[in-house]
């Protein structure tokens, strides 16, 4: 599979020459690289005076920060129509399997820079909501909890959410969606369940991933609101209130 490379070289710091001379940008018309508390500048904000721009962070990044990860080994993993999983690797970019993660700066603080290994799932609450729009079979996305309780154990269906391709770790835009399983007994809760247990099964894969690129990633304790997220993800403990926010990964 082909890395893609940006024009930050995360290793330095710093723009990477060779690529800006490939796409004609001159890296002194870039801005300058600072650190995520850094000193921005300032900006009016009223006839009273200035509002100082004193940190930035992207989107996944915040939410690491946010979530307290701030130790190696430390994983954040947060859900909405996608899930984003990162694991802190502290000073050491992690090594990046063919078919795995992707490597990316956590935060920046004192000069120092803190990177994390990135797994990134395209279909997350997006399949809850391809369960309400386009099927129709929930009038509102927490009714897929009680819908998928009452899916009868016995009967083992599973959805591959490939709606839009699968992310990490298999990076493939072709793949579409697949319901495997199906009986004659097999009815919409037992979809609802296996669209939940999907997020679980991606999950894990990130889970796997990120130990075959990290090896010191050995165990892992995770939080979760739902049983089938719990089993999927096995052995991974959940909480029956709480949807998963933070795992933590112990070297």
């Amino acid at each position: 599979m082909r890395r893609a490379r940006l024009l930050l070289d995360i290793h330095r710091g710093s723009w990477d020459a060779e690529l800006c001379r490939s796409v004609r940008r001159p890296a002194a018309l870039l801005p300058e690289v600072r650190d995520c508390a850094g000193d921005f500048g300032d900006a009016p904000i009223c006839s009273a005076g200035r509002s100082a721009f004193c940190g930035i962070a992207g989107d996944q990044q915040a939410a690491t920060v946010g979530q307290g990860c701030f130790a190696p080994g430390m994983m954040k993993s947060t859900y909405g129509t996608g899930c984003f999983a990162l694991l802190n690797t502290g000073d050491a970019a992690g090594r990046v399997a063919a078919t795995a993660c992707s490597t990316t700066i956590a935060y920046q603080l004192g000069g120092q820079r803190t990177y994390a290994l990135e797994g990134a799932i395209f279909i997350a609450g997006a399949a809850v909501q391809w369960l309400r729009d386009a099927l129709k079979v929930i009038g509102a996305a927490p009714d897929v909890n009680a819908l998928a309780a009452a899916a009868d154990p016995a009967e083992q269906v599973y959805l591959v959410p490939a709606f839009v391709g699968l992310g990490a770790p298999w990076w493939d835009a072709q793949a579409r969606g697949a319901l495997f399983g199906l009986t004659r007994k097999s009815g919409v809760a037992e979809l609802a369940r296996a669209t939940l247990e999907a997020v679980g099964y991606q999950t894990r894969d990130l889970l796997e991933a990120m130990r075959a690129d990290w090896p010191a990633a050995a165990t892992t304790r995770c939080c979760g609101s739902m049983a089938a997220w719990r089993r999927a993800t096995s052995p991974c403990s959940s909480s029956p209130t709480f949807w998963p926010r933070r795992s933590i990964v112990r070297p």
